[in-house]
């Protein structure tokens, strides 16, 4: 017959354990955790990227400063057999640079971006995860397609070439979960580390759970973002499948826009808790102060108003602020027609009045769409207008659109302080997800 442990053991168990670092220390009823409703702070203390405007955050957000277009002539195998040729691709990629032999054959190319975005976000926070703090720590990254340039090679070799033998490392490679694994394991993060795959609100969706369980109390630091490298031939024709991409440019809000146009990447952030970060003195680049998602529940590729402006007031009401606080958001911005009428309709009726006074911009005219990774690196857009003011342009506006009558800061940056933003995704399938920000 098992024995029944009383009270003082269990009690002394868990103190073993929040001693040794394995569990959180509990937290009393109507303790102050030094945020709103006994919620704690967060805010990001380190970034890193790499997309088709620059290998850094430094240079990413030059691009947007100079409202520089990182949209070419698309450079891979078979690229003549494709109807787009064109898109936001990362030139001058050498893996070697970074990874040695053995890990390049581990580590698909949306891994190898996410690793280095990753090294930046943390040497630029400047925090080290030995001993208790990687037990608190984790990561949570979005992507859409993973390890998609895997599949690609290893479909050509197979179908194509007629081989019957693929490499071991050919499911490690591909599976979603690689890049947070590695992540996991390069910086010894041993708390929460999973993917989010949800389309192009994947990275959005991951960086609002990483903030969520800061602010609970369930760790310390999260690293978060996403990534993604669908140009390939096989990435590339698929979405041609869905008529969605256009030939030329990407131009969202402008009445002549004709679809939009595939980028890739990646953004990694540091989510700390704020007395943490405090303590230690660290730079505080902003603070997330809300979060919401919302699903349409309608249709898996048209979405709608309903559902976007659902998550847009969710995520105000999460942060705690007025309408009137907000001052930019950076948008979906797609450069689709359906898109864009949507999102200028979600915000314009959430916002009310104040829509007239907001600044909206896309910078997938800039970047792309990075799918699962464009959150993270429209993130960086959201940071710089909180910190810098200013604000990253639409650029490509060439035509009023009467059904987007907001300002979509067209085709130049603009210098304006702001006090919170609002960054916003909304994938197929009706999966929206908005995170909101403010200056510290």
């Amino acid at each position: 017959m098992s024995k029944t442990k009383s009270s003082g053991d269990a009690a002394g168990s868990t103190a073993a354990l929040v001693d040794a670092g394995v569990v959180a220390p509990a937290v009393s009823p109507g303790s102050d955790l030094s945020g709103r409703g006994g919620l704690r702070r967060v805010v990001i203390t380190g970034a890193g990227t790499i997309n088709a405007l620059g290998h850094d955050v430094a240079s990413t957000m030059e691009a947007f400063r100079e409202g520089r277009c990182g949209i070419t002539q698309l450079d891979f195998r078979d690229v003549e057999r494709l109807s787009i040729q064109i898109g936001a691709q990362v030139h001058d990629w050498t893996p070697e640079t970074y990874f040695n032999r053995q890990q390049i054959l581990l580590y698909d190319k949306f891994t190898q971006f996410t690793l280095l975005a990753a090294k930046q976000a943390v040497a630029g926070s400047g925090l080290h995860f030995e001993g208790a703090l990687g037990l608190r720590a984790g990561v949570i990254l979005g992507t859409a397609g993973g390890g998609l340039n895997t599949w690609d090679e290893n479909y050509r070799a197979v179908y194509e070439e007629g081989k019957n033998r693929v490499h071991p490392f050919v499911v490690p490679k591909l599976m979603n979960n690689a890049a947070a694994s590695h992540v996991s394991m390069e910086f010894g993060l041993r708390g929460p580390a999973f993917t989010v795959a949800t389309a192009c609100a994947s990275s959005n969706h991951a960086m609002g759970l990483a903030f969520q369980m800061v602010r609970a109390g369930a760790a310390d630091v999260m690293l978060s973002g996403g990534s993604e490298a669908m140009l390939c031939f096989g990435g590339v024709k698929a979405w041609e499948g869905l008529r969605v991409m256009s030939k030329d440019a990407c131009r969202p809000f402008s009445a002549n826009r004709n679809g939009m146009v595939q980028g890739e990447g990646a953004g990694v952030f540091v989510f700390e808790e704020y007395e943490h970060a405090k303590a230690r003195g660290a730079e505080i680049l902003a603070e997330v102060v809300g979060f919401a998602m919302s699903s349409d529940a309608q249709d898996i590729v048209m979405p709608s108003a309903q559902g976007a402006e659902r998550a847009i007031t969710g995520a105000i009401r999460d942060a705690g602020l007025n309408l009137d606080e907000i001052g930019y958001i950076n948008a979906h911005g797609t450069g689709t027609a359906a898109n864009d009428k949507t999102e200028c309709a979600a915000v314009a009726h959430a916002f009310g009045h104040h829509a007239d006074n907001l600044m909206m911009s896309s910078t997938k005219s800039m970047h792309g769409h990075l799918i699962g990774g464009t959150g993270a690196v429209e993130l960086l857009a959201c940071i710089m207008a909180l910190r810098d003011g200013v604000i990253a342009p639409t650029i490509g506006y060439q035509e009023p659109d009467p059904e987007c009558g907001l300002d979509v800061v067209p085709n130049e940056a603009r210098e304006v302080k702001v006090d919170a933003v609002l960054s916003n995704a909304f994938a197929f399938g009706g999966l929206n997800a908005v995170i909101a920000l403010r200056r510290v």
